[in-house]
């Protein structure tokens, strides 16, 4: 096993909210640094580590796979992407590690999160961008605009490549939207993304036609047909689960650091 992957991995998923000052640590450009010459293993280790939002759920998925490195490259993929070691976590343990970290912070306003668990819900980055944020209870609360946007960007969500102009890459993905109560993917859509900063960045030999991983306004990686296929459906089921909630309100009422 290439042990280089999942750090890779973990740092084309991680940088973008933290370039933003959503997640992790201070220094943005640590992340970026510790790749464009060679991934630097102890560095993003490190960095990775300090993510508060993602790392409990990797050392989640790490423990109940029997896995030492919660930056294993299969552990990695599960949280960002999404694959049959989700399903290795007993619903059980999602639920006690959910009360754990948020319980005390949500108190009345943690019953969705439980919820949503126990209706399907696994340690996928999803599930955390939609069920225990604050945002979707927002935005079925009438507050439009940033709700809807914050889910939208910060899931990971999937793209084809139109071309490719530098740093700059315009794709077409499905943005989402609120139908009623439901959260739902809206119509096709063209958006400009990144994949660098001055040729610095993660997913450098892009063609058209490409499909790509995408999150904020980055593109992580290029999607095989099967990375493409898991992260849809893994998304869909964290959307199928949200949707399926008995109390339209706000989850976790806590700081927006997730990564």
């Amino acid at each position: 096993m290439n042990l280089r992957a999942g750090p890779l991995v973990f740092a084309r998923f991680a940088y973008p909210p933290n370039a933003l000052g959503y997640c992790g640590p201070a220094d943005p450009a640590a992340l970026l640094e510790a790749t464009a010459e060679g991934i630097d293993l102890g560095t993003v280790s490190a960095l990775a580590a300090r993510f508060d939002g993602a790392w409990p759920y990797l050392e989640l998925i790490a423990a109940y796979n029997g896995l030492k490195d919660p930056l294993d490259a299969r552990v990695v993929d599960a949280y960002w992407i999404g694959n049959t070691l989700l399903n290795r976590v007993p619903t059980s343990a999602l639920v006690a590690h959910l009360d754990s970290r948020f319980e005390r912070r949500a108190r009345r306003d943690f019953a969705p999160v439980a919820e949503a668990a126990i209706l399907g819900g696994v340690a996928h980055h999803s599930f955390h961008v939609f069920a225990v944020y604050p945002w979707l209870g927002l935005l079925r609360a009438g507050m439009d605009g940033a709700p809807l946007t914050v889910l939208d960007q910060c899931r990971v969500r999937w793209g084809r490549v139109l071309s490719v102009d530098g740093d700059t890459v315009t794709v077409r993905d499905r943005g989402l939207t609120l139908d009623g109560h439901l959260l739902v993917e809206g119509a096709q859509r063209e958006a400009f993304v990144r994949r660098s900063v001055d040729g610095v960045g993660f997913a450098q030999e892009l063609l058209p036609g490409d499909n790509v991983a995408l999150h904020w306004d980055w593109v992580c990686q290029k999607l095989s047909k099967g990375a493409l296929w898991r992260l849809q459906a893994w998304t869909r089921r964290m959307l199928d689960v949200v949707n399926a909630l008995s109390t339209p309100g706000p989850a976790v009422a806590c700081d927006t650091r997730g990564g």
